[in-house]
């Protein structure tokens, strides 16, 4: 009798267990991305910490870009398009899809590239965290990092075009004003690019 009370307690405990914990990089993260420069989060180390895990990976996208006429040296931003377009120098020409800002959120105009992070860190500003009491002070670079592995800086509104940690965002209206690319297309981009580089961002 004791064995077989034995037996259903650990079939019950079997089945009904608790359910298992699972964090989110951030809710609603994206709401505060565009106007702060670092980020915090997570003890991840620093890298190598990205998994190339599928969900990493780009889908297969056309780097030769349209034959678009901007100056040598300099990166277009299509936001109709969900495209950047940067010319090297030499004149060659790369198109990488991205996520841009959603509806009210966007900025157009020409700026240029003033500086550039390897797994940057991203820290909330003063007013994010007071909309947004749960963002923490700064995220670690890291899976959950909303920049992704790099970061290029540019000179007006803030901006940024980098990494994200949502590549299913990539092609959509997703962010509070900055320009997301895939992984391996921002690393691309941000061995090519300098400081000092035009940006055009055009409707």
């Amino acid at each position: 009798m004791r064995l077989l009370v034995l037996l259903a307690a650990a079939l019950f405990l079997t089945a009904v267990h608790a359910p298992a914990q699972v964090y989110a990089p951030y809710d609603a993260y994206d709401e505060y991305d565009g106007y702060g420069y670092d980020d915090p989060y997570s003890p991840y180390p620093p890298p190598p910490y990205y998994d190339p895990a599928p969900r990493y990976q780009e889908p297969l996208y056309d780097r030769r870009a349209p034959s678009t006429r901007s100056a040598r040296g300099t990166i277009i931003i299509a936001t109709r398009e969900h495209t950047l377009i940067y010319t090297t120098p030499w004149g060659e020409q790369f198109a990488y899809p991205i996520a841009v800002g959603r509806e009210g959120k966007r900025w157009y105009g020409s700026t240029r590239v003033v500086s550039k992070r390897a797994h940057p860190e991203w820290r909330p500003t003063a007013s994010m965290r007071q909309k947004n009491p749960r963002l923490p002070a700064v995220v670690k670079p890291g899976p959950a990092n909303p920049l992704g592995t790099r970061a290029i800086y540019l000179a007006d509104g803030l901006l940024r075009i980098h990494g994200t940690n949502d590549p299913s965002s990539i092609g959509t209206n997703a962010s509070s004003g900055c320009f997301r690319m895939y992984r391996q297309d921002v690393e691309e981009l941000y061995e090519m690019v300098q400081p000092g580089t035009q940006v055009v961002v055009r409707r």
